[in-house]
């Protein structure tokens, strides 16, 4: 892992990220639409910026769904359509989209916590996942049970290798058109020793090497995520009286090198209410997307204007940090 010096308190003041940037983050066409399904899911992780869990009931209407529908079948530009959650597959909406994108030729991406396979009446997932060729993006914090289990609940590590080993029996990992990648992201800090990601390409050998040899699991890619000060891991640092120094390291560690690549140019974050944002940390973070106007955007207005390029500038937060520090960090991976 990448290690900078420790932070004394008080941290050193905050630049505000968009005077960090030589111009304002301009808005590129949009190819993908990440939508967050709903705040329901079987696992309550303790890194969790949704803060999702088991008592959430919030999830997609039957109203926003069609009108998602029309979006992918009205708009050849969109490429990816990439489902979230919570658990993506336990909240409304998810096969019904799944089932559209598929036929609209996109790829669809769902982010899955595996666990959610031996839950009673999702067993048939990995099967539904296969049928539709969809690009499986899989949470395993770690390659180490006691890593994985301690952020996400105990006995996770033993489900997910499971899962994996259904998956791989499918295809998955081994078949060219059964992609299955899967999410490193670290510990929540607990002091003033914060690092970076550790480099993608040197864990992936890790991941592969460790997960091959011990459980016959395979797998495409790793991606490196970094933790955000938003959600749960927010509550953690704030708790810890952390949360400006740690915005202070990733400042410190900001690189100009991955502002071009950045996941917010190209995509819209879409909640279960219908409503439009830049990113997903900014959906929760409850930072919309605006027009050159200054107006909200959201799925009606998109489908209105008959445009999904409504958006001109990029809305840009402190936690913006996280994305551009280091190799940088999207929900794809690291960005250099």
């Amino acid at each position: 892992m990448v290690k900078a010096h420790s932070l004394s308190a008080p941290a050193a003041q905050i630049t505000p990220f968009c005077k960090k940037l030589e111009a304002p983050l301009s808005k590129r066409s949009i190819r993908v639409l990440q939508i967050n399904l709903g705040r329901r899911c079987n696992l309550s992780c303790s890194h969790c910026h949704v803060e999702a869990g088991p008592h959430r009931s919030e999830e997609l209407s039957v109203k926003v769904c069609d009108q998602l529908i029309q979006l992918i079948q009205r708009f050849p530009q969109i490429e990816t359509i990439d489902l979230t959650g919570g658990a993506p597959e336990m909240n409304y909406g998810f096969r019904p989209l799944v089932e559209a994108a598929s036929a609209a030729g996109k790829t669809v991406i769902v982010r899955s916590n595996l666990t959610v396979f031996f839950e009673p009446g999702y067993e048939d997932l990995p099967a539904y996942f296969a049928q539709y060729g969809l690009r499986v993006v899989a949470s395993l914090p770690c390659y180490l049970a006691e890593n994985v289990d301690k952020m996400r609940g105990q006995g996770v590590f033993d489900a997910s290798v499971r899962a994996l080993q259904q998956l791989n029996t499918l295809g998955y990992g081994r078949d060219p058109a059964l992609s299955l990648d899967l999410v490193y992201n670290p510990p929540v800090p607990t002091s003033t020793d914060f690092s970076l990601t550790p480099d993608q390409q040197q864990l992936q050998q890790s991941y592969k090497a460790f997960l091959q040899e011990h459980f016959g699991v395979v797998f495409n890619q790793l991606l490196t995520i970094t933790n955000l000060p938003i959600g749960r891991t927010k509550f953690h640092l704030q708790h810890r009286q952390l949360h400006r120094p740690y915005l202070a390291f990733l400042e410190q560690n900001y690189n100009p090198g991955t502002v071009e690549y950045l996941m917010c140019r190209d995509e819209l974050s879409i909640d279960y209410l219908g409503n439009i944002y830049d990113c997903d940390f900014n959906q929760m973070e409850g930072l919309p997307a605006r027009s050159p106007e200054g107006e909200p955007i959201t799925v009606a207005k998109l489908l209105a204007a008959n445009r999904l390029d409504l958006i001109d500038q990029v809305q840009t937060a402190a936690y913006c940090y996280g994305c551009t520090a280091g190799s940088g960090s999207s929900c794809g991976g690291s960005l250099t």
